[in-house]
């Protein structure tokens, strides 16, 4: 079907009773791959959008019940580590974490029980992925976009909207857009899902959303630079960012001497990568 996600996945929700985890379900079962559970302690035995999706107390017992293989975690931050861990022990292999401002110690924990298990970890901060008319991992609204073979990978949530709104104004469709999230410490970067891209049939171009703060987008430019058979088209939000000022998402904060969106559009024009200054120039450049 897609990078990750297949006609296997089985959806499950961490927090699911939760304002924010219940109103993005009941858009996520409008799509085919399935939601099978969902997860609140305390709230085992319950079940939500009227009696499609049953409530487990833990993780273990979801997935021995249910299936599952996928999780979607929408709890606080503070309580983001235990939820992560707990997916994990539960067998999880594929995470979503669409929770932001998860302490930077938590993460760096839970990164290294992430690679010893070998688990994908998308976020946090993410806005999650979309497949046209086919799947909706997390909040990404479910109509911004149309099928085609364009892979959208991005820092930014909202910019990860425009400009999928803007390739369905120009009449260009997308394979999949995923957002790999803004915090400072994140479970798979740009050149993870670059190498995810560059092998997946159904995507013969690529556009690659950054923004200040980090060194994802350096990374992903020497990747490109050794050789990456499909076209990639660039563009970098904060050109006008001061230094040593942070910038929305907790990542986008530019160090002296590196960071910077010109830093970054430099060494990805180096790599042979189009680069739009404005997101407007996006279609063009994938023409």
């Amino acid at each position: 079907m897609s990078i990750y996600i297949g006609k296997h996945t089985k959806i499950l929700i961490q927090g699911i009773t939760g304002n924010e985890g219940l109103f993005h379900t009941r858009q996520m079962v409008q799509f085919p791959v399935p939601v099978v559970a969902g997860v609140t302690p305390g709230k085992g035995g319950e079940w939500v959008l009227d009696g499609k999706v049953p409530v487990f107390d833990c993780v273990r017992t979801a997935v021995e019940v249910s299936g599952a293989n996928t999780s979607v975690i929408f709890v606080p931050a503070r309580s983001a580590q235990d939820a992560i861990l707990e997916a994990v022990d539960a067998g999880i292999k594929l995470i979503f974490v669409i929770t932001e401002g998860i302490p930077v110690q938590d993460m760096v924990r839970v990164k290294w029980i992430l690679q010893q298990n070998e688990v994908v970890l998308i976020g946090p901060n993410s806005p999650g992925m979309l497949i046209p008319k086919q799947a909706k991992i997390g909040i990404i609204p479910g109509d911004i976009a149309i099928p085609g073979n364009v892979g959208v990978v991005s820092r930014s949530g909202t910019l990860t909207y425009e400009v999928a709104h803007l390739l369905k104004q120009a009449g260009i469709g997308v394979s999949v857009c995923l957002g790999i999230g803004g915090d400072p410490v994140l479970g798979t970067g740009f050149s993870e899902v670059l190498d995810q891209l560059e092998h997946d049939p159904d995507t013969e171009k690529v556009v690659l959303i950054g923004e200040i703060g980090g060194q994802e987008e350096q990374k992903a430019a020497e990747m490109i630079a050794k050789g990456y058979n499909k076209p990639v088209v660039a563009f970098i939000a904060g050109q006008t960012a001061p230094l040593g000022v942070r910038m929305g998402h907790a990542g986008a904060i530019i160090e002296r001497g590196s960071g910077s969106a010109q830093d970054k559009i430099a060494v990805l024009e180096s790599s042979g990568v189009k680069v739009a200054r404005l997101p407007e120039e996006i279609p063009d450049l994938l023409m």
